[in-house]
Formats: structure tokens, C-alpha cells, sequence
């Protein structure tokens, strides 16, 4: 039974929508469409809410809505699903961000062969012909650091590439420097723990990444890269891509060749130095995003002196990149002096010349960033026929992992998203979360999900070469459990880098960044052991680092067996 004073209150509640401000909003217009809740129905304003007890006066004109509150103030209503719907899907609005490149952005574009190689592979868009070309999108990133990070961080830089070829997807999943710092796939995970964050104070901590680097020396090539100038590009328009893996692809006769892909700027190369990029962070944790797409981006004043600004995308200043491969029959593979699939070497340009293949061009900027860049997703396993992968284990490994970092990003259907989907899929894979693509690929979604008999939805084609045949000939016991030691032979190519490739300003900046971070390391034998893998590189590399961390090289080195 109710009492005569619970029921006086529940006649003098009213249920209000109200907000005690509200700003002027624009009512019904037919060039635009009614605002609706999650549900499509109709709400008159995203400011109102209900609940109890709240005397008011409202007035309305022709144009604008005023709420005027008083009177006590009443607790929400449960039933108020406008409310509930708003607040429980935006707590819901991020996903899991990418554990390693999370801060980044990208655009979109094509594709276009320029020579015909179908002496080297049948893969599409290369055996349609000169001219052939293909949608693409590509996406820039840091590894380190999380999607707040600034972008302009010493970092390697991914750069990704997904093509939609008219045989599937074509993922080039790379980065902006030829090698890296692992080639044993199970020293991944520990080495992107020891960049990340100290799990004791959740701070990036010098100390552990050089322990790292140098327990584990076949990073040494990477690492100088890392702390040269190359270390911080000034724009993801003026940097080159590689592969770094090698890949095997394959001709319509079953002929094959080992191959490195190079992605070349057309713009140029050009890098930050310590000393402005340290600036550029203070200034905008955003400046490559910015730099890609916007017309107008002010400089921090330190730069202003040697650089007005640039636009790209916006402006119709589209970067273009060549695209160029790099060979090796499986005859040389065998007689190369290195591993063929060891991904901290590189293949020198005088011994495997480049060869141009086609071009690049970035030309529309991305219209929703999160629909286009955040749930974009690569993976190298995504190769047409004519494309397959070597036995680099570090390759192998990133075939799954890949794939199964988006299957617990996005979800197992993450390529029904748009910006991942095929041009066509025809295959049994049903049901499973986030299914909305009508159930069947592009097959009619009452397709059989089995090779049915009697009412089959797809048609099998041929295998068009022998994987057998171009298969790596193994050599030693079939099962193996082991990684890569430690040569001499691994400081041949950094040696090659330092005295050769790199400019003396280069070679500066490499010195002073270097001391710089090694005199943040608090023990000393971290530091000595550094030290001693920059003198196996060079002596007079490992001298001068010596002498801006008070130490002297050890009198005996070890530089591998």
C-alpha cells in the first residue's frame, strides 16, 4: 500500500529533460538527418536527460530551446535509455591498441607496375602488366611507444603497405630501416619488454634496453641506425621502406628467386638531429601526422630558420615512392657468404642491383581515422599466389603473429572491416563475433559452409606450382632446437655502415647520441659491455664513445666465434 505521502510525492515528481546550460541548437532541417540514439529513434537533444523532482520552466522559439531548472534535485531514471545507451557504448569506445607501432597514422592510394617481371613472378598486379594498378592503404607508426607517444621519438618507423589485388591481399609489412634487431623469433617478445616500459616504475629506462642490445649483439647494425640521425625522420614522406625479409617469389613456370623488396623516396631524405627533435616533441607530439596530411603547420621557432613548413596530401603534394626489388637465384643463395635469410644483413646494392618494379602514390588522406587507420590491419601471411615466404624463422614467426594480434585487436572477423577487406572471399569460415558482411563472404549467405555435392558454392582451382619445388633444400637432422650465435661476420656490415655508407655528420651524430643515452645507464658493466660491441664495430668508434662515458675499451674483446 502506498502512503498519502509517497503518493504526493510521486504526483508532484515530474520527469524532466533537462540540462541547467544548454547551448543554442539547430531544430529540425531537412538537408540534415534527425539526430537518434543508439536505436534510431529520434531524440530531440544530445544534452537531455531525465529525472525526478525537478520543477522548470521551459520556453521554446523557432529556433533554440531554453531550460530553466530549480527546485530540488532528483535522482536519474533507469529508464531513461537515451543515457544508458550513450554512457555504456562510450566507456566502450577503445579498443586494445597495437602492443608494438600504436602510435600512428596513415592514407591511402595506389600502386602501379612500371615493369613487367614476369620472368620473377606471377603475383598480381605484376602479371597484369605495365600500367596494372591497385588500391592501396599505408600506415606509418613508432614500435615503442604507446598511441599518445609523440611521433617524433628515436624509433624505427613502421611502414606498412596493404594492396587489394584482384588474387587477395598483398601485405608488405615493413619498416623504414633494411635490417633488424632480432633474427631468432622467440627474442621478440623479451626484446620489445625490454624497450617498453620498466615494470617497477612504468618509465622507460635506459638501462634495460642497452642490456639488452648488448647480451644480444646481432643488433648492433640496427641499433647504429637507430642512433644516427636516421633514428628520427623528419617525415614519413622523406624516408625509404624495406622489407628486410627475404621472400621467395615465383614465375607461372615454377621458377622462383629469392627477393628483397626496397621502397624508395621520390622526395628525398631528410632527419631531424637530436637537437630538434627533442624540440619538435616539446612543440607537437603529432608533427608527422600533421606533416602528412595538413596544408598548414606552424614550426616550432627553433626550425623555422631552415624550414618554412610543409604540406603534402591536402595541399595535392602527393609523396610517391619507387618501388624496387632486390634478386638472388637459389644458386646464389647457397654460395652467399651470409645467410640468405638472416634479416640483420643486408644484400649490398653493388652485388644485387636494385631493379624498379613500380610506384607509390599517396593521394587521399583518411576520412574517418579510426573506421580507416586505428582498425586497418596488416599481416605478411597475406601474399597472392606467386608470393611465398622464405625460411627466415623471424618471418615465419610474424605469419602468425600477425594475424593473431588482429584477431584479438579487432576480433576474428577483423577482415570484414572494410578498410581490410578482400575484394572477394569465397570460403567456409562462418558465423563468429562481429559477423556483418551478410555471413558468407561474398558468396550468397545461404551458401553451404562444407564442400557440399549437391549444391557446391565454390569452385577449386589448381595449385599453380609445386611448393615442393621451391622448397629450401634442409640440411642436418629435421628438428632442431637452437638460435643464431654470435659471429665475427656480424660486425662486417656495421663496419661497412660507419666507414662507408654514413656521411661524417653521420657518423657525429651517431657518437654524441650514443654517449648521450649511455650515460643514463646506471651500471657499469651494461655500459662497459656496449661499449666493447661499438669496438668490435670499429676501434676508433668504440675509442671515442670510450671517452664520453669515462671508460676504456676492454684490452680483450669478444666479437663472436
Amino acid at each position: 500500500m502506498v502512503s498519502s505521502s509517497s503518493s504526493s510525492f510521486f504526483q508532484r515528481a515530474h520527469v524532466l529533460l533537462s540540462l541547467l546550460l544548454l547551448p543554442t541548437l539547430t531544430f529540425a532541417n531537412d538537408t540534415l538527418p534527425l539526430y537518434t540514439d543508439g536505436g534510431g529513434h529520434p531524440v530531440s537533444s544530445p544534452y537531455n536527460y531525465q529525472r525526478v523532482g525537478v520543477s522548470s520552466f521551459l520556453s521554446e522559439t523557432s529556433t533554440s530551446t531554453h531550460f530553466f531548472c530549480q527546485g530540488t534535485n532528483g535522482p536519474l531514471l533507469l529508464q531513461d535509455f537515451y543515457l544508458i545507451d550513450t554512457l555504456s557504448h562510450f566507456v566502450r569506445e577503445r579498443i586494445p591498441e597495437r602492443l608494438v607501432h600504436a602510435k600512428g597514422s596513415g592514407a591511402h592510394g595506389y600502386f602501379q607496375v612500371t615493369r613487367d617481371i614476369s620472368n620473377i613472378t606471377m603475383a598480381a598486379p605484376f602479371s597484369e602488366g605495365i600500367g596494372a594498378k591497385v588500391p592501396l592503404s599505408m600506415r606509418f607508426s613508432t614500435v615503442a611507444g604507446e598511441a599518445g607517444s609523440p611521433d617524433t621519438n628515436r624509433d624505427p618507423r613502421g611502414f606498412a603497405i596493404k594492396m587489394r589485388t584482384s588474387k587477395g591481399i598483398w601485405d608488405w609489412v615493413f619498416n623504414n630501416t633494411p635490417v633488424f634487431f632480432v633474427r631468432d623469433p622467440t627474442k621478440f617478445p623479451l626484446f620489445i619488454h625490454s624497450q617498453k616500459r620498466d615494470p617497477q616504475t612504468n618509465l622507460r629506462n635506459p638501462t634495460i634496453q642497452w642490456d639488452y642490445w648488448s647480451q644480444n649483439q646481432e643488433s648492433i647494425y640496427q641499433v647504429m641506425i637507430l642512433f644516427s640521425d636516421r633514428g628520427t625522420p623528419f617525415s614519413w614522406a622523406q624516408m625509404h621502406g624495406w622489407g628486410g625479409h627475404t621472400y621467395k617469389w615465383v614465375t607461372a613456370e615454377g621458377a622462383w628467386h629469392y627477393v628483397k623488396i626496397k621502397v624508395i623516396s621520390q622526395q628525398g631524405i631528410k632527419n631531424f638531429n637530436a637537437t630538434a627533435a627533442k624540440q619538435m616533441i616539446a612543440d607537437n607530439l603529432d608533427w608527422n601526422t600533421q606533416e602528412l596530411e595538413c596544408v598548414l603547420i606552424p614550426l616550432p621557432p627553433l626550425l623555422q630558420l631552415t624550414n618554412k613548413g610543409r604540406s603534402r596530401i591536402d595541399a595535392g603534394k602527393f609523396p610517391k615512392w619507387t618501388v624496387a626489388i632486390q634478386t638472388m637465384t637459389p644458386e646464389q643463395g647457397q654460395k652467399w657468404k651470409y645467410d640468405v635469410n638472416d634479416i640483420t644483413k643486408v644484400w649490398p646494392e653493388d652485388e644485387f642491383p636494385l631493379l624498379e618494379v613500380g610506384e607509390i602514390v599517396l593521394d587521399k588522406n583518411p576520412q574517418n581515422w579510426f573506421s580507416e587507420i586505428e582498425q586497418l590491419s596488416f599481416s605478411p601471411g597475406n601474399m597472392p599466389p606467386g608470393a611465398e615466404p622464405s625460411n627466415d624463422p623471424v618471418l615465419q614467426a610474424r605469419l602468425f603473429a600477425y594475424s593473431d594480434a588482429a584477431r584479438h585487436r579487432l576480433g576474428p572477423n577483423h577482415m570484414e572491416i572494410p578498410v581490410n577487406c578482400p575484394i572477394a572471399v569465397s570460403n567456409f569460415q562462418r558465423a563468429g563475433y562481429m559477423r556483418v558482411d551478410g555471413g558468407a563472404g561474398t558468396l550468397p549467405p545461404n551458401s553451404a559452409n562444407y564442400p557440399s555435392s549437391f549444391n557446391p558454392p565454390v569452385s577449386f582451382a589448381p595449385r599453380p606450382y609445386n611448393l615442393s619445388a621451391i622448397a629450401d633444400p634442409i640440411v642436418g637432422p629435421p628438428v632442431v632446437s637452437s638460435s643464431f650465435q654470435l659471429s665475427t661476420q656480424d660486425f662486417e656490415q656495421p663496419n661497412v655502415l660507419f666507414n662507408q655508407e654514413f656521411t661524417q655528420e653521420e657518423r657525429e651524430s651517431l657518437v654524441s647520441n650514443v654517449i648521450a643515452s649511455l650515460q643514463q645507464v646506471t651500471i657499469k658493466s651494461i655500459q662497459q659491455r656496449s661499449l666493447d660491441m661499438f669496438a668490435c664495430v670499429d676501434k676508433t668508434l668504440g675509442s671515442k664513445i670510450a671517452a664520453g662515458i669515462d671508460l676504456k675499451v676492454s684490452s680483450t674483446l669478444f666479437c663472436g666465434a
